[in-house]
């Protein structure tokens, strides 16, 4: 299993990529959505990162509680197979 610290540098540098925005960007406490300008086609991409990359498929009804980037990080980690 991965540590959280391995989680978030991972997870960051790869939807930093993803969605053409700078890595310092994406913080702890940070809105997913507005720091990703996530609507409903990207939000599909970042749950189909998670899946690809992890493993873990983000069910349609956990999608509201996760708002901050910290919020990711702790379903990552504790969805871990």
């Amino acid at each position: 299993m991965k540590t959280k610290e391995q989680i978030i540098s991972e997870i960051n540098v790869r939807l930093a990529e993803e969605f053409e925005v700078e890595e310092s960007s994406i913080v702890p406490e940070a809105n997913i959505y507005e720091t990703l300008e996530l609507d409903s086609i990207s939000l599909i991409d970042l749950v189909g990162i998670v899946h690809s990359d992890y493993g873990i498929k983000i069910e349609k009804e956990e999608l509201p509680a996760i708002k901050t980037f910290d919020a990711l990080y702790e379903y990552i980690l504790s969805h871990q197979k």
